[in-house]
């Protein structure tokens, strides 16, 4: 796409179209008013596209564009024919003219993919063109003589895929073409040289026309910026670009999910992180290429079984980072077309390990291929299990030119599924449109392919259900066959009949993947080209489960015990972490006031903060019970209209609160950097999500004062493991519903129970030493403000003297008992490296180091300060009880005697934050 740079509502977009079929939104097209409408101003046919267009950057009304015939079917790649050409436009795209091959200079046709671009000063023109004497070809006046500048094969590598060319917007001289590698020149095009960029396989490149030095690449790993002319790229790893074509996870806690990314390597990263973001240290390769599947040993992570085009297959292990080489047929297939070859494999060829034994794998070529002892010896458990047409085997590319990397590898079996529930019985779907399946480990198969089903479908997935072994859910993908419908299909009698079912995901939303939840019968996802669908009725009607999840097409997707896991091809790893309340759904529920969703089990998960804001990283889950509720009308404010969460202990005893009323602030002087404790909660109509930290109610707080590095030694202690409730309150109908949930420790931890008690109870002691501190300073600040209050209403003279005073020494007296506990100087993260820290401080410190980032035990350490710091507060606390039984009684005396309104100890006022829930 092009936009004229003296009228940016004249825009040019060349397309190619659908390469999968014949079809007329082909060619240039041309909008004068910014997009709204577009004129077909450039067509040749209906297997013919556009791929490229150019202005003349002196003159935007004389353009260069070029016609591509191209298309593609499961089976081949066809780059090139009589439909490919360059043409040229002088008056600003209304007509074009054909600038003929074998003439003027230009190579004999047939052409293939052609790349343009038009120098500085008009006159010169750049053509790299697929022909059998293709070439950079150069023309020094507009386009109507050209000249062979450059021959050379490293510009032409695999055409139909690259064939990008820029020019320089200063400089005529000064070209850029993409390919494989990043080439540049600064003499026409006659020498290139290659510059180093972050990755291969370079595809886009914007150069600043004001700094030439400033450029922005794409290629098959991101996107790169350089602002010294390609000296230096910044890095690409910190987009969430990767597409991933299959995803699958492991058995450790927190669990990995793995995958193979186009055009780079495979995956192991974290689903969660310790460290408070998903970063770079949490994933590693394991071996294998861009393509294909994954298979982690369930019993042993560390030995990952992976992928990649050609049938290459490697076994990795974690504890040496070797990677073992262990294909089936370790022959390079390049060029040669599948009928060649000993075996055929797809571009993904699948790899499956039984459920039944974590040391067997399933491989799929044209057949069934079997390893128990990690690769060293297969064995072909099934005959070829496609239609093995020859005619669909050949190399491809077209008549120009050969480009057989595997991808178009056909006639394979493309999907493998074996049922959990019956050992030997296995579900096999072929890229060529076969279901057959055997229920005794290969012995045996029977083609069990829907009638309905059309030849050459790609049986894209297949899902065994995990209810009933007689059920399987299959996914056809036929878009590679001109055919944007979604097709999944269902039987229930181990094939012998078919069922389609995708009622509700529109045209175009082809579906690549389907999956059935584990724990809820005929729960189903579909992944999509356009996003995720589930089904609540076994597939009888479909919705979009899109949510946040970017517009993407997903090809695969796997249930991790309560988390939906998804590979989208272009926007990386995405989860959705709990999908409890699509279990406990029912279409009932729109018609309830409120109805409160079951929570999932909480795990006590000690992580860090997250470091997302100084680098690209991934989120974690919420850490905590996630609750879930609907409400039928969002509140609306007042007393009335309360909503209220409330966390149960075992006993029934409330631990938590959370309100929709708003909360007075506490105005805390935060840091910038500390997320502000959320006071209120903030239900709106429908679904609802809150996340309840697993924290006591924190300590009673000081309004206006903040603990600065120690804010955390003020917050209530983790919940122990156990058994808990929610209640959810609405006080405009009165109604209240419960629902149980329960806490379980980190399944990596293995600290006792007493132990964890014995924590427990130190950090209640603690928030109970500290609430008493700041209750008393409270007091005795709400104290102070009356007594200047008081000194405000006195009238100067003899007779108010003595009060004035006796307000002004109390006050300083209140401030000697006060400053030991709480000290107001410290209102910056380190000055207490400055000012002595106040009790609380102190005592917030010893919280936080009983607390610290581990469930287990106090030291006796810890025990002997806190005996110290207790007898330290109760001294200090009997002080300012001193100086309430004393002190405030003879001023309250003093001001009785001059009939003056005195001061009073309030009871105490101090705020407990009901901060740890997240919306």
């Amino acid at each position: 796409m092009i936009v004229n740079p003296r009228n940016a509502d004249v825009v040019f977009v060349a397309a190619l179209g659908h390469p999968f079929g014949p079809n007329t939104e082909r060619g240039v097209f041309r909008s004068t008013d910014g997009g709204k409408t577009w004129d077909k101003v450039l067509y040749k046919d209906e297997n013919t596209g556009a791929i490229d267009v150019a202005f003349d950057p002196q003159n935007p009304n004389i353009l260069f564009a070029s016609l591509w015939e191209a298309h593609r079917t499961p089976w081949s790649l066809s780059s090139g024919g009589p439909g490919s050409g360059v043409y040229r436009s002088t008056d600003g795209g209304t007509t074009w003219k054909r600038l003929q091959e074998n003439e003027h200079g230009l190579p004999k046709g047939p052409y293939g993919r052609i790349g343009l671009a038009v120098g500085a000063n008009s006159e010169r023109v750049y053509a790299l063109i697929e022909a059998k004497d293709g070439g950079l070809y150069r023309s020094d006046d507009g386009g109507d003589t050209w000249d062979l500048v450059n021959g050379s094969h490293g510009l032409l590598q695999r055409p139909w895929y690259y064939m990008h060319i820029i020019a320089d917007p200063q400089d005529a001289n000064t070209l850029y073409v993409l390919d494989v590698e990043f080439f540049k020149s600064t003499d026409g095009g006659r020498n290139f040289n290659k510059i180093k960029v972050p990755h291969g396989d370079n595809h886009g490149l914007w150069i600043d026309p004001k700094n030439t030095q400033r450029m922005i690449a794409s290629d098959d790993g991101g996107v790169t910026v350089t602002l010294d002319g390609g000296k230096s790229w910044t890095r690409e790893d910190n987009q969430p670009t990767a597409q991933f074509y299959h995803v699958i996870t492991d058995t450790r806690t927190p669990y990995y999910v793995y995958g193979s990314q186009q055009d780079n390597s495979t995956v192991a990263i974290a689903s969660r992180s310790d460290d408070g973001a998903i970063g770079r240290d949490n994933w590693y390769e394991v071996g294998g290429g861009e393509a294909g599947y994954i298979a982690p040993n369930p019993a042993d992570p560390n030995i990952v079984y992976a992928g990649d085009y050609q049938g290459n297959l490697t076994r990795f292990d974690r504890r040496t980072n070797q990677v073992k080489n262990i294909a089936v047929s370790p022959e390079l297939g390049d060029a040669r077309g599948a009928a060649a070859l000993e075996h055929r494999f797809q571009w993904t060829a699948p790899i499956v390990t039984s459920p039944h034994d974590p040391n067997t794998i399933y491989y799929g070529g044209e057949r069934v291929f079997k390893t128990s002892d990690g690769g060293t010896h297969w064995e072909a458990i099934s005959g070829d299990l496609t239609r093995n047409d020859k005619t669909k085997q050949q190399p491809s590319g077209g008549a120009i030119t050969v480009d057989d990397t595997g991808t178009e590898y056909y006639d394979t079996v493309f999907s493998i599924a074996p049922s959990p529930l019956a050992k030997g019985l296995i579900w096999v779907g072929t890229d060529d449109g076969l279901i057959q399946i055997t229920r005794d480990e290969g012995k045996k198969w029977t083609n069990v392919t829907p009638k309905e089903l059309a030849e050459w479908s790609r049986v894209s997935l297949i899902e065994a259900s995990p209810h009933d072994a007689g059920t399987a859910y299959v996914a056809i993908d036929r878009h590679q066959n001109d055919d944007l419908a979604p097709y999944i299909y269902k039987t229930g009698d181990y094939g012998a009949t078919w069922n389609r079912i995708t009622t509700g995901i529109p045209e175009g939303a082809f579906v690549r993947a389907v999956r059935e939840d584990p724990k809820k019968k005929g729960l189903l996802y579909a992944g999509t080209e356009r996003g995720v669908f589930v089904s609540f009725d076994d597939g009888g009607h479909w919705r979009s489960l899109e949510l946040n999840l970017p517009i993407t097409p997903v090809h695969d997707l796997v249930i991790k015990d309560d988390d939906l896991v998804v590979a989208t091809h272009g926007r990386s790893f995405w989860i959705l972490d709990d999908v409890s309340p699509l279990r406990q759904f029912a279409d009932s529920m729109a018609a309830e006031d409120m109805h409160l969703y079951q929570p999932a089990t909480a795990y006590r998960v000690h992580t860090g903060e997250a470091p997302a804001k100084l680098f690209f990283a991934g989120t974690n889950p919420p850490n905590g019970a996630v609750i879930y509720y609907y409400l039928k009308q969002a509140p609306k404010p007042g007393m009335k209209q309360e909503v209220k969460i409330e966390i149960l202990d075992a006993a029934g005893s409330v631990i938590r609160t959370y309100s929709s009323n708003k909360a007075a602030p506490l105005n805390e002087p935060l840091d910038p950097d500390d997320k502000k404790p959320e006071k209120q909660i903030k239900p709106e109509e429908g679904l609802n999500r809150f996340v309840w930290d697993l924290h006591y109610e924190e300590a009673n707080r000081v309004p206006g004062y903040y603990l600065w590095e120690y804010n955390d030694g003020a917050r209530g202690p983790l919940a122990l493991p156990g058994h808990y409730q929610v209640r959810l309150s609405l006080a405009a109908s009165g109604k209240s519903v419960t629902a149980p949930f329960e806490v379980k420790l980190d399944p990596r931890v293995t600290t006792s129970q007493s132990d964890l008690e014995k924590q427990f109870k130190l950090e209640m002691d603690l928030r109970e030493q500290v609430s008493r501190v700041h209750d008393a300073v409270n007091q005795i600040q709400d104290v102070r403000e009356q007594l200047e209050g008081l000194k405000k209403r006195l009238v100067p003279g003899d007779s108010s003297k003595a009060l004035f005073d006796g307000a002004n020494a109390l006050d300083a007296k209140l401030i000697a008992v006060r400053d030991p506990l709480i000290n107001f100087k410290i209102s910056a993260s380190e000055d207490s490296l400055a000012y002595a820290p106040g009790i609380d401080t102190r005592l917030a410190f010893l919280s936080m180091a009983v607390a610290g980032f581990a469930d287990s035990a106090p030291t006796e350490a810890q025990y002997q300060e806190f005996d110290k710091l207790k007898k330290q507060t109760d001294e200090l606390l009997a002080g300012w009880e001193q100086v309430r039984n004393a002190d405030i009684v003879a001023f309250q005396k003093l001001a009785a005697e001059q009939n003056v309104h005195s001061i009073y100890v309030p009871d105490v006022r101090s705020e407990r934050v009901a901060g740890g829930g997240e919306e």
